[in-house]
Parts: C-alpha cells; sequence; structure tokens
C-alpha cells in the first residue's frame, strides 16, 4: 500500500513538472483600439494646441496622459475622401474617394475595419460615414464593420436633427425630428446625443475579444442647409455655459459644439475606466481636416486655424494639418510632444502593427507605431526621403506636397508651383520657389507621377466662380 502511494505521488510530481514544462505562456492580450474624429475641428480649436478662450479639458488632460503630435495631416480638407484614406491607406492620389461626390467603395477595396476583424477584433462604428449610399458595396457593414449607427452620407448629416439614421442596414426613426431638405421644423432627437449613446453601449457590450471603435463625431460640423434659411448653421439644443456670453450666436453654437465634443471624448475615456478597459486601450483622437469658414461663424473669432494658413477647401496648412493626441496609460508615454510628420494614411498599417496583423502591401502608409511606443523616431534624413500628397477636386484641381520642411502647392494644373520652407515659415506667407529651382524641379516631378487616373477625378483647371 505504501508502495503504491510512492508510485502514485511519484507520479503526481511528474505529472506536474511535465505539464509546467511544457505548458506555454498565455498569449499576450491585443490591444483595443478607438479612433475618435471631430468634423471641421481647427488645429488651434483645442487648448493644447494654443486656444486662449475656449476651454477644452478632457482633450487638454488627455493629451498630458499621452503624446500630442504637431506635424499630422487628415487625408484630404473636407470630409469623404478624408474617411476613404483614413479606412483604406491610400492617399488621394490612389483612394478610390478623392472628393464628396457619392462614390462609393467597392468589394475589392481593404479598409482597417477589415484588417483588424481578420485578425479577431469585434469592430463598431458610430458616426458619419460618408463613403458609399444605402445597398452600395460601399455602406460599413459590408466595409469591415460589425455594427453602426449614425449617417450614410455627408449631406445628410448637416441636419443635427434627422427624421432617422441607420442602424446597420435599416433606417433607425427618430421620433419628433421633422424635416424637410435638411431644416428640421421639429426637434425632438439631437443625433449627436444618440451617437455617443450608442458608442457608450458599444464599450459596455465589450467581451474577451479586442475591439477597433470608430467614433467619426459630426460636431463642430455646420448645417448648411439651416444657414441658407437663417444665417446661422451652428445647430446645437442650447448655449449652455455660452448663453450669456456677448458674443455672435453662431459663435457660441460653435463654441457650444467645441465644448459638447470635449465633454463626450472625456466620457469615453471616463467609460474605459469604468469598465477596467483603459489599460489595455489605445485612443487616438483628430479633425478629418481643418476648420470650416460657413454657418456664420468667422475663423478669426476663436483663431480657428492657429498660427496655420487657410481652412477647409485649402491645401495650405489650416486645411490639412489637424490634431493628433494618442493615450494608452502605461504604454504611450505621458506628456511628450512628437512634431514627427504623419498621415491619416498611415494608420491602417499603424493599427495592423498595433494588432499584430497583416496589412496591405499595395497602401502608400507606413506604420508609424514605433514614434507612438515611444521606441524610434526617424532621423531628419529619413524624413527628407518621404513624400507626403494630397490632391483636392473642388472649381477646378489643386496638388500639394510635403517633403521633410518644405511644402508644395499648386492651385491648378496649369498654375506655378508654390514652395515654403515649414520649418521658418509655418504660416505659409513666404513662396521661395524662385530661390529654389531645383527644390522646385524635385517636387514638380514628384507631383506628375504621385497619383493615377481616375473617371471621376481628372486633373482639371480652375473654373471661374458663377455670379450670385
Amino acid at each position: 500500500m505504501r508502495l503504491s502511494l510512492a508510485v502514485w505521488l511519484l507520479s503526481a510530481s511528474i505529472l506536474l513538472i511535465t505539464t509546467h514544462v511544457s505548458a506555454e505562456p498565455a498569449p499576450e492580450r491585443k490591444p483595443n483600439i478607438v479612433f475618435i474624429m471631430a468634423d471641421d475641428l481647427g488645429y488651434g480649436e483645442l487648448g493644447c494646441y494654443g486656444q486662449q478662450t475656449l476651454s477644452t479639458p478632457n482633450l487638454d488632460r488627455m493629451a498630458a496622459e499621452g503624446l500630442r503630435f504637431t506635424d499630422v495631416y487628415a487625408g484630404s480638407t473636407v470630409c469623404a475622401p478624408s474617411r476613404c484614406v483614413l479606412m483604406t491607406g491610400l492617399h488621394t492620389g490612389h483612394c478610390r474617394v478623392r472628393g464628396n461626390r457619392r462614390v462609393p467603395l467597392l468589394d475589392e477595396d481593404v479598409t482597417v475595419a477589415e484588417v483588424l476583424r481578420d485578425a479577431g477584433y469585434r469592430t463598431g462604428m458610430f458616426g458619419k460615414w460618408g463613403l458609399g449610399e444605402p445597398e452600395s458595396s460601399g455602406i460599413p457593414n459590408r466595409q469591415g464593420f460589425d455594427d453602426w449607427f449614425g449617417y450614410l452620407n455627408q449631406r445628410h448629416a448637416h441636419n443635427y436633427y434627422p427624421e432617422y439614421l441607420w442602424e446597420n442596414q435599416r433606417k433607425f426613426p427618430l421620433e419628433g425630428n421633422v424635416a424637410e431638405r435638411g431644416v428640421s421644423s421639429s426637434k425632438a432627437i439631437y443625433s449627436h446625443d444618440l451617437i455617443m449613446e450608442r458608442t457608450l453601449q458599444f464599450l459596455e457590450t465589450a467581451d474577451d475579444r479586442p475591439f477597433f471603435l470608430y467614433v467619426p463625431f459630426t460636431l463642430p460640423h455646420v448645417n448648411n442647409e439651416l444657414y441658407r434659411e437663417t444665417r446661422d448653421g451652428m445647430e446645437v439644443p442650447g448655449y449652455g455655459p455660452f448663453a450669456d456670453k456677448d458674443w455672435p450666436t453662431p459663435e457660441k453654437g460653435r463654441a457650444m459644439m467645441i465644448h459638447m465634443l470635449d465633454r463626450d471624448v472625456g466620457r469615453i475615456l471616463e467609460k474605459l475606466q469604468q469598465l477596467d478597459l483603459d489599460k489595455n486601450t489605445i485612443v487616438f483622437f483628430t479633425s478629418d481636416n481643418g476648420p470650416q469658414q460657413e454657418g456664420g461663424s468667422k475663423l478669426a473669432f476663436f483663431n480657428s486655424s492657429g498660427p496655420l494658413r487657410g481652412h477647409k477647401r485649402d491645401l495650405y496648412e489650416g486645411g490639412i494639418r489637424v490634431p493628433m493626441i494618442v493615450r494608452w496609460p502605461g504604454v504611450v508615454a505621458a506628456g511628450k510632444t512628437s512634431n514627427r510628420p504623419w498621415t491619416f494614411w498611415d494608420f491602417l498599417p499603424t493599427a495592423a502593427e498595433l494588432a499584430a496583423a497583416k496589412s496591405p502591401s499595395d497602401i502608400d502608409g507606413i506604420s508609424v507605431a514605433d514614434t507612438i511606443l515611444g521606441r524610434d523616431q526617424p532621423t531628419e534624413e529619413q524624413q527628407q526621403q518621404r513624400y507626403l500628397y494630397w490632391e483636392f477636386h473642388e472649381r477646378g484641381s489643386k496638388q500639394a506636397a510635403r517633403r521633410g520642411r518644405y511644402k508644395a502647392v499648386r492651385l491648378s494644373p496649369e498654375a506655378p508651383l508654390e514652395l515654403y520652407d515649414l520649418q521658418t515659415d509655418l504660416g505659409e506667407q513666404r513662396d521661395i520657389a524662385d530661390q529654389h529651382p531645383q527644390l522646385v524641379e524635385q517636387f514638380r516631378r514628384y507631383l506628375a507621377g504621385a497619383r493615377t487616373e481616375s473617371p471621376h477625378w481628372p486633373l482639371k483647371t480652375r473654373q471661374p466662380r458663377k455670379r450670385k
């Protein structure tokens, strides 16, 4: 009996040792990825980017707890193409949607949501899409998103009190809202509030899978149709802390939109913390392009472009350079600033690297995960090797490119190339093309070969404005 007990103990010990030796360590959980994007928020409209009048405490805190980038660029200077660039990792010389015309993504287009879903991520989107109409190949559910709620096209998204939003592939009625041609006569449900509720619900229903959450808010975009009727397109449910300000009404509206945006970014960060998700979640915050000079609000009132020239629809810095804050407690160094130039088309390969997923090989973007995680910063010489490219097609075709400290802008295919040194002239006030003919020629050759032809967006000369 004693022998049998000894044999049993020896066998158990061997089993325990064998199990301990052969067992592999549990795989490290992939990080959750949250990408929050404002709509027409200016580079200078956040406190952490120099705003003096408006208060943005939650985004300022996010910057203090994370990494603030000074030289990040949107995909385009207007809505739809900027979102296409973000989703596909292709710049506007190569991507499917290069303007605000309703051209959908096709089945062969690969989005960051598809890349992450294939890597085991649960994917959700809440807000404005702009890359495909109902029943087209471009709707979010056919481009990698498991769940989505919001607006399909940008014109519908002008109205903050629409009669319906989209919930996956069906209309979701907003009872009490009555609208005609983008202007509501009965206003019961403010769309942003409902989109925010759905965003928080997505977080509350998180499961064992990592998730990718894309939150393209509509704030602070103007309601253009309302502006045409009332001369005030900054559509808000109330003016809150700005009601008693001695400001023009549209400026109160812009301020309230930015206030709500900041408040709800704070709510997302707070929810992540409450659910014990924030330590394994990387959060990006940005804007889809520069600030709008529309809706009755004037950019100079809050210095919305900051030190930059131009605004939405320009390829000068004010139209395409945007805030970018990245936060991941304990992983991304807190309170740091980086001047590494990168762009929306870099997000797909960056997210893929963070998720240990396979990125498409035929894209324009490169991963900037090393910089975000503090592992590596490219040298000035390395940055000089890379061109960044934009094109824009309204009232003719514009092109721009940046390489290192230099930026080239061409206002139409027949126009001379403008050249700026962003290191000494951030506001692009001094065209130095005459002083650097060799650089101008290098940019000229690059612009000539930077794009593929598109039947929807050929390069065309500038058209004169129609007289009203």
